[in-house]
């Protein structure tokens, strides 16, 4: 690559990551999302039929360019970044026809509005964490799932026979799922069941269940996400930690070779003087050459 092309490489990411370019994308998004809502609106109008669309096309058609000057400053190293990804599918989607057999996928416009996750920072470290704490959520999804199936199956064998609710096995899933929420699952779930003779006991049967899942289970989802949080915070911390001893490691390294020049030049200036007499001898030999 020659030198015109890096410079010119160099200018274009100098623009497409500044600023104010962030700050514009960022409000199309915005403007963008306002929009997409607005045509949700059962109105018709001028504003709602023309320049609507207009002005989506005129939002889709920068984002469009965005994509393509951060591919030419960028170049092959645009796809390393998962972000990138991301914008290029969320933008492709937005390309497909108003019309056809892929008409539904307009409705996924408004995926647009994730965008703000990879222009806004502190957004995208968010959204890092959430995947990062993905993997250490696979055990506890495994532990919930099992007491899932376990009180799901107890359910459908107690009261099946005498509840609705609870008369298959997916039907009691789902109606734990509920219980698990919290969502009137005493006066909705419970009250029913304890209604049927013989089922007074059953408070303690959705008592063990939420014990197990909504105070047990799901708070611990909630300590691997602030675990990833702080994780997340802490290699930040790290990695400006790590910038800052390299910057003191090369100024350190600049100072040693700074004091070497400047013991070479005192070593070569005292070397000088040696060798040459100093200028009041000179006066005197050329006195005592004159006196003869």
């Amino acid at each position: 690559m020659s030198r015109a092309e890096n410079g010119l490489s160099a200018r274009l990411v100098a623009f497409v990551e500044s600023a104010w370019v962030r700050n514009f994308i960022m409000a199309l998004i915005i403007l963008n999302a306002v929009t997409l809502g607005l045509e949700t609106f059962p109105i018709e109008s001028v504003l709602f039929d023309r320049v609507m669309p207009f002005v989506d096309q005129i939002i889709i058609t920068i984002f469009v360019i965005e994509i393509f000057l951060k591919l030419l400053a960028y170049r092959l190293n645009f796809f390393r970044s998962g972000w990138n990804w991301f914008d290029v599918v969320v933008i492709g989607v937005s390309l497909y026809p108003a019309a056809g057999p892929l008409t539904v996928l307009r409705s996924l416009r408004i995926l647009r509005t994730f965008r703000l996750f990879s222009v806004m920072p502190e957004m995208r470290k968010v959204v890092e964490a959430l995947l990062r704490a993905i993997p250490g959520m696979g055990a506890i999804i495994a532990v919930l799932a099992l007491i899932f199936y376990v009180f799901a199956v107890m359910a459908t064998k107690l009261f099946g026979a005498d509840v609705a609710k609870f008369a298959t096995l997916g039907e009691s899933a789902i109606t734990l799922f509920q219980v698990m929420t919290l969502e009137g699952w005493a006066s909705e779930v419970m009250e029913p069941v304890r209604s049927v003779p013989g089922f007074g006991w059953a408070w303690v049967f959705f008592v063990v269940f939420i014990v197990l899942t909504s105070f047990a289970v799901l708070n611990l989802f909630i300590a691997i996400i602030v675990d990833s949080l702080q994780t997340k915070h802490f290699d930040a911390e790290e990695e400006a930690l790590a910038e800052a001893q390299a910057d003191r490691e090369a100024l350190y390294e600049e100072v040693v070779k700074l004091r070497e020049q400047v013991a070479h030049l005192a070593t070569a200036i005292q070397g000088s003087s040696l060798a040459s007499p100093p200028a009041s001898d000179r006066s005197v030999e050329k006195d005592a050459d004159k006196s003869e």
